[in-house]
């Protein structure tokens, strides 16, 4: 090997090696600070694409579950309204039967009516909740959310004779797959009709349609009451009746039920989707500490060996000196 002093190959090889060997310990140490084994483009192209792929639908389903548990809520509202609502005709029928009673007098039915119109007041109060600004129920004048408007039934007692609305229900779409389409997954949780949970037809109306509640007439006030069309007092409606809008209570209940346990199935499906998303995500783009400390050790290793042969290597010149001396 020639004694040259213009050009020194081994110290331009260490110090290429040096280099090479800091680069990757600065890329142990970004990605045992930073948890990513992924910290730029150049790290894995490809695999930083799928990661940004899964993160992404990640979020979306994260969103959906969201909203599936804010549709529970709904429901769950709604279901204490209509339990209230069953509470309070059970009430009215109970007057009802009381009312019949051979040995009260005149006065008796009429504090019986009164507690039944207070009855009426309440039920029209519970029509009218609301869940986040979002109406539990719907009414004749309502409009379907989601175009949609279900349980027709054509066999509803007088349905079309009396005016009674035959829809007991309408939809609000609830999605259930990341990717906003309906027809990829969907569950409808419906806005009950509550004029129709309580449509009857009265014995005094001549054959006009109206409910228990006088929620066809919006919100009249006792003395608006007298007018035609509305129920005035205890003696318009009979037992039958009421056990007609208590099956209807406990069908609309059913119905919540089923659709709350709908929606906790569809909840549990994409806590697990999201947990397999997330897993996916983290095998991508999650440093193995353990690999990756060993790693830096050996790295840390070689950048200590190559600056020493660097040094060493720029001390080779110094030879020419000594044979110029």
């Amino acid at each position: 090997m020639p004694i040259v002093v213009n050009s020194n190959a081994s110290a331009t090889s260490a110090s290429f090696n040096l280099s090479r060997a800091n680069d990757g310990l600065r890329k142990s140490l970004t990605r045992l600070s930073s948890g990513n084994r992924i910290n730029n483009p150049s790290d894995d192209a490809g695999g930083l694409a799928v990661a940004y792929k899964l993160n992404a639908k990640g979020n979306r389903t994260s969103a959906i579950l969201q909203n599936t548990q804010n549709a529970v809520s709904y429901l769950q509202v709604q279901d204490g309204s209509l339990q209230t609502a069953g509470k309070i005709v059970d009430r009215m029928s109970e007057l009802k039967v009381m009312s019949l009673d051979i040995t009260i007098n005149s006065q008796d039915l009429e504090n019986y009516s009164k507690e039944f119109i207070e009855l009426q007041s309440q039920l029209n109060q519970v029509s009218r909740e609301k869940f986040n600004g979002i109406s539990l129920f719907a009414s004749s004048s309502a409009t379907s959310i989601d175009g949609v408007l279900n349980h027709f039934d054509p066999t509803e007692p007088n349905a079309e004779k009396y005016g009674v609305i035959p829809y007991d229900t309408y939809s609000r779409t609830v999605h259930t797959h990341d990717s906003g389409v309906r027809t990829d997954g969907f569950v409808l949780v419906n806005e009950v009709n509550f004029q129709f949970m309580l449509s009857i037809h009265s014995t005094n109306s001549g054959g006009s349609g109206f409910d228990l509640g006088n929620i066809h007439a919006g919100n009249p006030s006792n003395t608006a009451l007298s007018s035609g069309g509305y129920i005035r007092d205890i003696a318009e409606v009979n037992v039958s009746q009421f056990t007609d809008i208590i099956e209807r209570i406990a069908d609309m209940r059913a119905g919540n039920g089923a659709e709350q346990n709908r929606l906790s199935m569809t909840m549990d499906l994409l806590r697990s989707n999201l947990s397999n998303i997330e897993s996916a995500h983290g095998r991508i783009m999650d440093t193995d500490i353990a690999v990756e400390s060993t790693r830096f050790a050996r790295q840390s290793v070689l950048v200590q060996a190559s600056a020493s042969m660097t040094s060493q290597a720029n001390q080779l010149t110094n030879v020419a000196l000594q044979l110029l001396g």
